[in-house]
């Protein structure tokens, strides 16, 4: 693959994760001044139920589908085919076992009916997923990184019109599931009409076989992953009830909002990681040490800053949610360990330790569940949002045990631009605190930030050099 598609891959796929996160937080916004917090907390507590049992339908089949493809794209097509069989299969399984327990688990009837509609949403986007893998393994990210915006603007445009028109929950599900039925339409086209392949279902055992052994690994990271995402809400509705779901979701979803810029970091971060393991291991050291100092520079002023306006922030969404403010305060304060985990569980990928990664998974999961048991029937939503600062610090730590054993990197590089950070970001809290009141928001924000920038500059936190290079990476050139 050459290198100028790679930039061109790694631009579109930052571009559409900006505009899809932008598109998506201002949608809950509207739903979340809409409905207020007990009716949040349904339509959330339906989306992260079925979201946890979509990895049992691609239990990893499209990281294995975009690998062989990318290796060998004349096993696309056989692998493809013997995939969606296997979908066929596990989708039948998944949505019958969201039916009974949903069914069991004592829930209202629109409770039942959100969480019906989000699992066809679920089904369509699995299969979604497996045909943009097939993109994917072609080196090709324009059409699903349009797709994604698309998707959002959908939701957000049919959304917006059922909630004006007063129509309740179930409508504002069925644009989610609209939205799913067209993203589907169009991968599927692009498969067939693009890419030239069939989607009629085969089985080879030995094929099938061969597939689920390469997909297990990921599966089973994907399946930690996705508990320990949204298991957190799903007890949270069962121990306290919606409207803590409601007030936690607010947080939850600033935060994971934020995601996208360690993600679009990570994009031209792995491949560059897993050339340099094959043939330099100086320059991965360098890259890995580079990777920790831009994220923790991005994401300590972030943190604070809505440590400082946590209330302000809440505002936007009415004062109904004023429960929100210190969940809030208490998992943004992981934001710096969930942005350093990125370049730590990259590096680890990358030079074969996947093992390493999903044993971490599964270890921060247990306490997640330990955790949230144990406070979430005492504090609600703070209890919950608790759990998610100690497990994140807890994630970053059993990472950062392996990373010496890979590589010889200056844990003291990391740690003086840390405290350089921290040095300028106090002043940016001081500052912030002190004129929160008396000067508007949109002009505080940005002065605030100018001046954490300049005064890192200013006692050598970062170069001319470190901008250029977190520039290249944002599109597609190593750092």
């Amino acid at each position: 693959m050459k290198i100028i598609n790679i930039a061109k891959n790694t631009s579109y796929f930052t571009l559409a994760l900006i505009m899809q996160k932008v598109v998506s937080f201002c949608y809950f916004i509207i739903v979340a001044r809409a409905i207020g917090p007990e009716n949040l907390g349904k339509y959330y507590f339906a989306i992260s139920f079925t979201t946890i049992f979509a990895i049992f339908i691609d239990i990893g089949m499209s990281s294995v589908l975009i690998r062989e493809a990318a290796k060998y794209q004349e096993r696309a097509y056989s692998y493809l085919r013997n995939i969606i069989s296997l979908k066929l299969i596990l989708s039948l399984f998944s949505l019958l076992t969201v039916a009974v327990l949903i069914n069991l688990m004592g829930y209202p009837q629109l409770t039942k009916d959100l969480v019906y509609l989000s699992s066809l949403a679920m089904v369509l986007d699995s299969f979604t997923l497996i045909f943009f893998s097939v993109s994917r393994g072609f080196h090709n990210l324009s059409y699903e990184s349009f797709s994604s915006v698309v998707y959002q603007l959908i939701i957000l445009t049919v959304g917006y019109l059922f909630l004006r028109a007063g129509w309740g929950l179930r409508w504002l599900m069925a644009a989610v599931a609209l939205a799913s039925l067209a993203n589907f339409c169009y991968s599927a086209g692009l498969v067939v009409f693009r890419w030239k392949l069939s989607l009629r279902p085969a089985w080879r055992h030995d094929l099938i076989k061969n597939i689920i052994t390469m997909a297990l690994p990921f599966a089973l990271f994907g399946i930690f992953q996705r508990f320990y995402t949204y298991f957190d809400s799903v007890l949270l509705s069962l121990i306290a009830g919606d409207r803590y779901v409601g007030l936690y979701s607010i947080a939850f979803k600033m935060t994971f909002a934020l995601q996208f810029l360690p993600l679009a970091f990570v994009a031209s971060l792995y491949p560059a990681m897993s050339a340099y393991h094959l043939n330099d291991k100086e320059q991965l050291k360098i890259t890995f040490e580079r990777a920790m100092k831009y994220l923790i520079i991005i994401a300590l002023p972030i943190s604070a800053g809505i440590i400082v306006l946590a209330d302000n922030f809440i505002l936007i969404f009415k004062s109904e949610y004023s429960g929100s403010i210190l969940p809030l305060q208490i998992i943004i304060a992981s934001l710096v360990f969930i942005f350093a985990s990125y370049p730590v569980g990259s590096l680890l990928n990358a030079c074969d330790k996947q093992k390493i990664n999903s044993l971490n998974m599964a270890a921060v999961l247990a306490a997640s569940v330990i955790m949230n048991l144990i406070l979430i029937p005492r504090f609600q939503a703070v209890g919950a949002s608790v759990t998610v600062l100690a497990t994140n610090i807890l994630l970053l730590a059993l990472g950062l045990i392996w990373v010496p054993k890979i590589i010889s990197y200056r844990p003291w590089v990391i740690v003086k631009v840390l405290l350089k950070s921290l040095a300028a970001v106090a002043l940016m809290s001081v500052i912030l605190f002190y004129f929160k009141n008396s000067v508007n928001i949109f002009i505080l924000i940005p002065l605030s930030g100018f001046i954490y920038f300049a005064v890192l500059f200013l006692i050598k936190g970062y170069t001319n050099t470190d901008v250029a290079s977190i520039k290249n990476s944002l599109v597609g050139r190593n750092i």
